[in-house]
């Protein structure tokens, strides 16, 4: 049952920090709802103090998504529906239209936002992948201050970001990304559709002939949140793209994920999985 909430329609951003800034213990932020209205359904833990909501959907100064020459800026409210129709999105930053694609169902995508998605920062957040390597920046607000930082940077573990009681994430900024990189997501659920992740996978790769130039690698679900392997980027750097350097690099993205994680019930089924559709997606990419 949910409980009786005072709730918050401000004009514009303004005035929704001001309200935040006003009472930060007990109010927040909802967008899409699509976290906290099940949140209070379950009587969730880290719902239980709020008092009162400030309805942030469908302000002008959150639901934009602009290209500009330091890249492209999405609004914090912006629905995955808008991300999936977007046609600059589609064209210049593909990965993170596909995941979208594959958030929920029709009237989840409506609702649910890209920022909401990864300030819960759920393990199966799967805008999360797709940002990583697009090396997403976001712009922070408050009445106190205005920030920016490195997605990577922002997200601290399940369910805990940087963002204080009184922030709202107003943007998301993706750097302009050179025509010659290649890339693909993956997901796995239990089903088809309308399915929350168990694995998620997104990669980036330029080539120079077949050597690798660049590579970016990040994960979803398969570790306790989305993150980077950096690590084993820099080991792929100017390598040759062949088949057999292709095979080790998966085994050591299976193996950098055991090291996070540790031994787990599902390590036996997830690290076979995730070793070979990091193979598959890797010759996709790079033999396109």
């Amino acid at each position: 049952m949910i409980p009786e909430i005072g709730y918050i329609r401000p004009r514009n951003l303004r005035e929704a920090l001001e309200a935040l800034g006003e009472n930060r213990e007990t109010i927040r932020v909802i967008a899409g709802g699509t976290d906290i209205i099940p949140g209070f359904h379950i009587n969730s833990r880290r719902f239980r103090d709020i008092r009162t909501l400030v309805d942030i959907s469908g302000l002008p100064d959150l639901t934009f998504v602009d290209l500009e020459n330091d890249g492209l800026h999405i609004g914090g409210a912006v629905t995955f529906t808008d991300i999936v129709k977007n046609p600059i999105i589609r064209e210049e930053y593909p990965l993170l239209a596909q995941a979208a694609f594959r958030v929920g169902s029709v009237q989840i995508r409506n609702r649910a936002t890209i920022a909401g998605n990864f300030v819960n920062n759920a393990p199966c957040a799967d805008s999360v992948p797709p940002l990583l390597v697009y090396d997403a920046v976001i712009k922070i607000q408050s009445t106190r201050s205005e920030k920016t930082l490195p997605l990577e940077d922002f997200l601290l573990k399940p369910y805990k970001t940087q963002l204080q009681p009184d922030e709202i994430v107003s943007e998301i900024v993706l750097p302009p990304l050179k025509k010659e990189y290649r890339g693909e997501f993956y997901k796995l659920g239990r089903r088809r559709s309308v399915a929350i992740s168990r694995i998620t996978l997104a990669v980036l790769v330029k080539l120079q002939d077949r050597t690798i130039e660049d590579i970016r690698i990040a994960s979803g679900a398969v570790t306790p949140i989305g993150r980077r392997f950096r690590e084993l980027e820099d080991l792929a750097k100017g390598e040759t793209a062949e088949v057999d350097f292709l095979k080790e690099l998966s085994v050591k993205l299976g193996e950098e994920i055991l090291k996070i994680t540790g031994l787990r019930w599902s390590s036996a089924y997830k690290l076979p999985v995730v070793q070979q559709m990091f193979y598959l997606l890797l010759r996709r990419v790079c033999n396109r």
